[in-house]
């Protein structure tokens, strides 16, 4: 039961943090864009496709941990589980498209940093279903879908960033705000990518004692 609680919180929280952030993507305006593209270029189609997958990678990631679906409707779990595969598949090869817009090379690097992590992650929980190791699938796909909430993650830790940030400087902004908001938002899909990866280990490892110690 409490582990449906945070699912449902965890789920509401996402999708709040995420519709609103997508807003700007719904006009199909490229001045609206909140990652630089050139105009003209392939960059801003690729970019909406990345976004729209990734939601949907969110959406069916999330169904995937329902026990009425995963209990008791197996096959349409299967269905989600491919639907998830194939999203993340699409959305982490375009992200790959817009990388050559971002000015800075932590940033830039972070989300490459993202994107492999993400492709890997469901390519091994993938594989693994293939080959009936239900477990191992169970661990990879827990990992991938920690790669899918880092766009939430990464958007949740800014206002502790720029908190940090000021505490860092001494409680002053030596080069102005518009300065400390630029150096956060280059880091924060660092800390996500950090963060949610030591939670995620976090719970693979209780999980593998609690299977210890129950004999499995």
């Amino acid at each position: 039961m409490k582990t449906k609680k945070i699912l449902w919180w965890l789920a509401i929280a996402s999708f709040g943090i995420m519709v609103p952030f997508m807003a700007p993507y719904f006009t199909l305006d490229p001045a609206g864009s909140r990652v630089p593209v050139a105009p003209g270029t392939v960059q801003y189609p690729a970019l909406l496709a990345h976004i729209l997958f990734a939601f949907i990678a969110l959406v069916s990631g999330f169904l995937q941990f329902a026990d009425r679906i995963r209990l008791r409707n197996p096959k349409l779990h299967r269905n989600l589980g491919k639907a998830y595969v194939a999203s993340v598949f699409l959305s982490g090869l375009m992200s790959l498209v817009p990388l050559s817009c971002i000015e800075n090379f932590a940033k830039a690097a972070s989300f490459l940093a993202l994107a492999i992590l993400w492709l890997f992650t469901s390519w091994k929980g993938y594989r693994a279903a293939v080959k009936h190791r239900i477990e191992e699938h169970r661990v990879w796909m827990v990992r991938s879908f920690g790669m899918t909430l880092v766009a939430v993650s990464g958007r949740l830790v800014v206002p502790l960033l720029l908190l940090a940030y000021y505490v860092l400087h001494g409680f002053s902004l030596p080069e102005g705000r518009e300065k400390m908001v630029e150096e956060v938002l280059n880091a924060n899909l660092w800390v996500g990518i950090v963060l949610n990866f030591a939670i995620v280990e976090w719970i693979v490892l209780r999980r593998m004692k609690g299977n210890q110690a129950s004999g499995r």
